[in-house]
């Protein structure tokens, strides 16, 4: 039932007279349009291509920071004695912090009197290696350009190596050229020039990778091409009866989601970089969102999807709800992370707006009253879109950011902060709190909502109000702005995951915290800040997410002593048994415990995929067990 042939394919969907119940068909069943386009009950026809404008620019670097996360003129600032957040893109938007200085000289011990390290835009980049026939032919097909700092920007993605790295300009490879397909045609020629000259293919969504599954390979003599997908961001249809929308892969999430609601439509998907991220990253990633419980994560929501490999276009010929033939190879396109083809379309399911979105969080004595909390709500298959537990550690830096107009934090206030800790007797250096995201209808929400706490209420929780829950989730799309002033201030934090089953959660949280101080203890570390958060539920375990940073001043290789610690602590996590992500990916940062997770045999199987589908390894990004397989005869291009 899957279709794996080598051929140009014509733009959009070729049509056969063959009827079906009034409609006509397209040869590959990719889409039903209504044979009457005039017809105003029409679900929807050939002509609703929707060419998306996105908030994203081709010239990322007009509206994005260059060297760390998010947008120009958004960051954390420290100055004469205060805080700010700039920009109007946030609710803590131009707002000062008051408690932010105090919680980090607490945890961090910085002198914020010395000028932070900001670093300038390099002015030397490394010669492209494009032959200039490869490049006449690309621009061919589409746009392309060999900028350094084009170049550069999708050298990486968001790892701390990455950082670090690209604020010294020293990566030791970056693509020889960018190039940005607006078709899956264009796709299917640009590959097959690739084959045709040897040369490597690394695709680029949003850049927000942080398994390393980006960065080009040191080693890779052959000259490395980014292709780029954002220009490959149109909607080609939405189907409002079937609830189906299919969708070319380069779209960021933001957009998307935006085009959906002008519509009365959502994905659901949002995963914490959905405002940067792309919806082929999510599949070649298995990404998954916030509200995973009622949307699902991105396995659920995919119901077709179209990857050109260097052989053949891989796509299931007809489009079903599920289907008995076999393994199912479209998960092998999902988790693929780059090293099988680019994903070029996607087919999704969406679902009307809900009528109600609210709110609310519940606080908790201690992590282990929050922790069965969530146990017991997944056990009842009672969890809301969204339901999220916070360690101590983070609460605190929940009330840091509060602003001084009192837009919140995740803090408690007035007769709350009474009650809850003189009359409820929490102590606020161990309460936690679980914030919560409900959609339905207003009966569906209030329902929910009466469950919940009469749940918190057995395991002595009481509620937080829905302002803190609200903020938390902002907070979301914050957090990630700290680490570019972080590495200004000379500290270095990273966050990593996994997922557990729920009999060893609790103690893997324990197990790992311990882990990381001791290994701070053994460097003599004593400025330093570990927390986590419980972040997705199952009825078979749960997603544990780990925060860390420490003041490097105190070590000579902040880098390496970091990534030494992050190994101890997922060696921490596979001992108790956690997994080697959750939704993070492989890429290369984690690839040495690949194949003990999925045993000698899974790892063969990969790499007989990958024999297959790329035997020239044209997408030679190394990911995973990938960088296995080097045929002998691609040394070099065919110049």
């Amino acid at each position: 039932m899957y279709n794996c042939q080598l051929k140009n394919m014509p733009m959009g969907p070729r049509i056969e007279n063959n009827k079906v119940n009034g409609t006509i068909r397209s040869n590959n069943m990719n889409s039903l349009i209504d044979k009457n386009k005039n017809n105003k009950n029409s679900v929807f026809d050939i002509d609703t291509i929707i060419k998306v404008k996105s908030v994203i620019p081709r010239k990322r670097q007009d509206l994005l920071k260059w060297y760390g996360w998010g947008y120009k003129d958004s960051m954390f600032k420290l100055h004469e004695g205060k805080a700010t957040f700039t920009g109007n893109r946030y609710l803590i938007g131009g707002k000062c912090l008051p408690h932010f200085i105090k919680w980090v000289n607490e945890n961090f011990n910085i002198d914020i009197t010395k000028p932070p390290k900001i670093p300038q835009i390099p002015t030397y980049y490394a010669e492209s290696r494009l032959p200039a026939n490869i490049k006449v032919e690309l621009e061919s097909i589409a746009l392309v350009s060999v900028d350094g700092l084009d170049r550069l920007i999708r050298a990486h993605g968001q790892t701390l190596k990455d950082m670090t790295l690209l604020r010294a300009n020293s990566f030791p490879r970056i693509p020889d050229a960018v190039i940005w397909p607006e078709s899956h045609d264009q796709v299917l020629q640009i590959v097959q020039c690739a084959l045709r000259y040897n040369f490597v293919i690394i695709p680029f969504g949003g850049g927000t990778s942080v398994s390393g599954a980006i960065t080009c390979p040191a080693n890779e003599t052959r000259p490395i091409v980014a292709l780029d997908t954002s220009d490959m961001n149109s909607i080609l249809w939405i189907d409002k009866e079937q609830l189906l929308a299919k969708i070319q892969a380069g779209i960021v999430g933001q957009d998307l989601e935006r085009e959906m609601r002008a519509r009365g439509f959502t994905v659901g998907h949002e995963p914490d970089s959905y405002e940067f991220s792309t919806l082929g990253g999510w599949v070649a990633t298995r990404a998954s969102g916030m509200k995973k419980n009622t949307y699902g994560n991105i396995e659920d929501l995919v119901v077709h999807t179209r990857m050109v490999t260097p052989i053949g276009v891989m796509e299931k010929s007809c489009r079903v709800p599920r289907i008995s033939c076999g393994p199912e190879w479209e998960h092998v396109v999902m988790g693929s992370e780059g090293c099988l083809g680019v994903i070029t379309e996607v087919t999704l399911k969406i679902r009307p707006l809900p009528p109600v979105v609210r709110y609310g969080s519940l606080v908790f004595p201690d992590w282990e009253a929050g922790f069965h909390f969530e146990r017991e709500v997944a056990r009842q298959r009672l969890q809301p879109s969204s339901i999220r537990l916070i360690d101590n550690e983070q609460f605190r830096f929940g009330h840091a950011v509060k602003t001084e107009t009192s837009w919140g934090g995740v803090a408690l206030d007035g007769l709350k902060k009474f009650y809850i800790t003189k009359i409820k007797g929490f102590d606020p250096n161990k309460l936690c709190v679980v914030t919560l995201l409900m959609e339905g209808t207003a009966d569906q929400v209030a329902d929910k909502e009466k469950k919940l706490n009469a749940i918190a209420a057995f395991f002595n929780g009481v509620p937080g109000g829905a302002t803190n829950g609200e903020v938390g989730y902002t907070l979301t799309f914050v957090i990630a702005y700290i680490r570019d002033l972080a590495l200004e201030y000379e500290i270095v934090a990273e966050s990593f995951e996994t997922s557990v089953p729920w009999e060893r959660a609790a103690a893997l949280c324990r197990n790992t915290k311990r882990r990381v101080r001791d290994e701070c203890a053994r460097r003599r570390l004593t400025h330093y800040l570990v927390s986590c958060r419980l972040t997705q539920t199952y009825d078979a375990g749960c997603c544990i997410y780990f925060y860390f940073g420490f003041n490097s001043s105190e070590c000579s290789d902040a880098l390496a002593v970091y990534e030494e610690i992050e190994e101890a602590a997922r060696e921490e996590i596979l001992a108790s048994g956690g997994s080697i992500s959750h939704h993070h990916g492989v890429g290369k940062l984690r690839k040495k415990w690949y194949k003990r997770t999925v045993s000698e045999p899974g790892a063969r199987l990969l790499l007989a995929a990958k024999k297959t589908l790329d035997p020239q390894n044209i997408f030679a990004l190394g990911n995973m067990a990938f960088d296995e397989y080097t045929p002998e005869d691609t040394v070099r291009s065919k110049l």
